[in-house]
């Protein structure tokens, strides 16, 4: 899907948005990092105000997926910063998406990595441990399941229950 932008991928398949197989978060993103186009399969992930089990997912091979993170909106804290996106980066994933803030912009910018999140916020994120791998999400008025595939762009970002080929 390289050169296919996720607005022709939604002018081209009416259906699966009728169906809600594809489907658009609502544009509440900031872009960060330096690929702002990334596509991938989706890894979900439940934390608040926690950022360990989002180190643990990003620590592991990355083999091209999305890492998911529903933060519960939090504007609070940050819950992933600078080092854990190198970590992704260089374990080959292809994006993160974080329902929630982010910090170390300026070290994240620098990545070669697509990253979404709410916005960026100095404060760390508490180190507990707590949340839920793997579950069904709910992020920007979207229902977001493991293994689901997940498509950015400077547009938006999309969602389907299949990867797409066009």
């Amino acid at each position: 899907m390289a050169l296919v932008t996720t607005a022709e991928v939604c002018d081209a398949n009416p259906q699966l948005i009728g169906s809600g197989d594809l489907r658009a978060l609502q544009p509440i993103f900031q872009i960060y990092g330096r690929r702002p186009v990334f596509s991938g399969p989706v890894v979900t992930l439940k934390v608040f105000e926690d950022n360990v089990l989002i180190r643990e997912f990003l620590e592991e091979k990355g083999n091209g997926r999305v890492l998911v993170v529903d933060g519960g909106g939090s504007l609070r804290c940050a819950i992933l910063g600078g080092n854990p996106v190198v970590q992704a980066q260089n374990n080959g994933w292809a994006g993160i998406v974080v329902n929630g803030c982010v910090r170390d912009v300026d070290e994240i910018n620098g990545c070669d990595i697509g990253v979404r999140a709410l916005a960026s916020h100095p404060v760390k994120a508490n180190k507990k441990g707590i949340g839920e791998k793997h579950v069904p999400i709910t992020v920007a008025g979207t229902r977001i399941c493991d293994e689901e595939w997940l498509y950015a762009d400077t547009d938006g970002i999309l969602v389907s229950r299949t990867e797409l080929s066009v």
